[in-house]
């Protein structure tokens, strides 16, 4: 299975940042950090909202998410419509949102109102390459989509941009212990916000 990293380095990768870039009028450099950083901080917050029921799953096989999005990425962006993806942000991150914003600000260095308009332009493009994905290999419950979401964020190397940027005890993974780690130290830029949305303490 093809992991987060492999998508954010194809061309459709290349493209969505250029697409941003165009879109926003952030450098390339600077799209590239918030696409790099924010697809896996979506999908690790979609991991942890599994436990919470099966809308995720139902959304992705819904046929609403088929993945025809990734076919026309620029379309999509220039369309400027992103009402659907502010509401698929409102279903998986609740009140966490700003948390969010904060912290992918303060890891790319992007101002949090411009991270703001690119959280909902990048939520459905998520959706479609998950619901591409779910379709893919078959998956029909919350434990396949929750492994099949494990493996997406781990990559081929076993390693992901969520974990270099949110392990907090250096042991390769993502768990309670590094949730911990970072709400009991500094908070630097809201990144404590970030942990606790991501690991479902509201």
């Amino acid at each position: 299975m093809s992991g987060i990293l492999d998508l954010l380095n194809s061309d459709m990768g290349k493209q969505l940042v250029s697409s941003i870039s165009e879109k926003t009028g952030i450098n390339a450099s600077q799209a590239s950090s918030v696409v790099s950083n924010g697809l896996p901080a979506l999908m690790g917050a979609m991991q942890n909202n599994l436990s919470s029921g099966e809308g995720l799953l139902g959304a992705l096989t819904s046929g609403k998410h088929d993945g025809s999005i990734l076919d026309n990425i620029g379309g999509f962006l220039n369309g400027g419509d992103f009402t659907d993806g502010s509401k698929i942000l409102g279903h998986v991150l609740g009140g966490n949102q700003d948390t969010m914003v904060q912290g992918l600000s303060s890891k790319t260095g992007v101002d949090s109102g411009m991270i703001a308009k690119i959280l909902p332009m990048l939520a459905p493009i998520v959706m479609g390459y998950l619901g591409k994905q779910t379709k893919s290999n078959g998956v029909t419950n919350s434990s396949d989509l929750s492994g099949m979401l494990g493996g997406l964020l781990g990559g081929s190397g076993g390693s992901s941009i969520l974990t270099s940027v949110l392990d907090q005890n250096g042991d390769g993974k993502l768990d309670v212990s590094d949730a911990m780690s970072a709400l009991s130290g500094k908070k630097k830029g809201g990144l404590g916000g970030l942990l606790s949305g991501l690991f479902g303490k509201k």
